[in-house]
């Protein structure tokens, strides 16, 4: 994350007038496996999207309770899934995707990691067929409702969710919003040009696209009551957060193992774990807890 040409960016975008339509994705379920394996690598815990996985990670185990049931939409590779398993072993998690590729990758990223409470059930979200009522204590989601092909299909997506959550169960929802530039649109997706295979760039790009407004984000939420906090990214939605306040303090096991993967992060990565928690911070979205002494927070 380029900070100055980031900045640059953010001011034009809160002072610019009008907006952009909604452009749905080409392909609503990912079905090549180049541009399968280029996402899933971006993923990992040495790729490029390390420091995001990270920060959600950390954000979630506030949520999760020891001995709950949670649901992933839209797990993907589960590289995200199984790093908030591993800071989370008491729990159970059960990761939901429409494609049985992504659904294999995922199978495989948890036999990698050795993670025991992670199972994976091919599903739509719209309408989670299958899943009984009341039968999660939270629901999380990380990047995957812009996925939807129309604002309908978010819409049924909140239903479905609360149909399926326990009162009072805890909630995780993050996505881009839709941005007013197509210039910024575009500046975020090439950022990192050369470290990222052009299919991920495309990807990216049309990502952003198909990013849903705040507007459209916040009447979807409605269905599950209050208590549902938002918050966005300083001067601009590029990430808009759903969640409730925190079920509980994340115990010195997650400390510990958040610490060890920021740790092996490399400088770029750590760099830009700092600066994504602090343009949230700005956002009014603080971290649960600082996965680094301090000090090197403020560097």
């Amino acid at each position: 994350m380029s900070g100055p040409a980031m900045l640059a960016h953010l001011l034009l975008e809160k002072f610019s007038g009008g907006g952009l339509l909604r452009i749905a994705e080409p392909e609503l379920v990912m079905g090549d496996e180049g541009r399968n394996e280029a996402f899933e690598r971006m993923g990992r815990e040495d790729g490029l999207l390390a420091f995001l996985h990270l920060y959600q990670s950390i954000q979630i185990s506030s949520l999760v309770k020891p001995g709950e049931k949670v649901l992933d939409l839209g797990c993907g590779p589960a590289s995200q899934l199984v790093q908030i398993a591993r800071l989370n072993p008491e729990a159970h998690f059960l990761g939901l995707d429409a494609s049985s590729e992504m659904l294999r990758r995922g199978g495989e990223a948890v036999k990698r990691s050795g993670v025991g409470n992670v199972d994976f059930i091919a599903g739509d979200m719209t309408r989670l067929d299958g899943l009984a009522d009341a039968s999660f204590d939270c629901v999380i989601s990380t990047m995957s409702l812009h996925h939807l092909p129309d604002t309908e299909a978010l819409f049924s997506t909140f239903r479905a969710v609360r149909r399926v959550l326990k009162p009072g169960g805890g909630v995780y929802l993050i996505d881009f919003g839709r941005l007013k530039r197509a210039a910024t649109q575009r500046f975020f997706a090439e950022d990192r040009i050369l470290e990222q295979p052009e299919s991920f760039t495309i990807d990216y790009f049309n990502s952003l696209r198909a990013a849903f407004s705040v507007e459209e984000l916040c009447r979807a939420i409605l269905p599950l009551g209050e208590g549902i906090g938002k918050r966005q990214t300083a001067l601009a939605p590029f990430m808009v957060v759903f969640r409730n306040a925190a079920r509980r303090e994340p115990d010195p096991s997650a400390r510990s193992a958040a610490g060890k993967i920021y740790a092996n992060l490399n400088r770029i990565q750590q760099k830009d774990f700092r600066l994504y928690a602090r343009w949230l911070k700005a956002g009014g979205l603080d971290l649960p807890f600082q996965p680094f002494p301090v000090r090197s927070f403020r560097r």
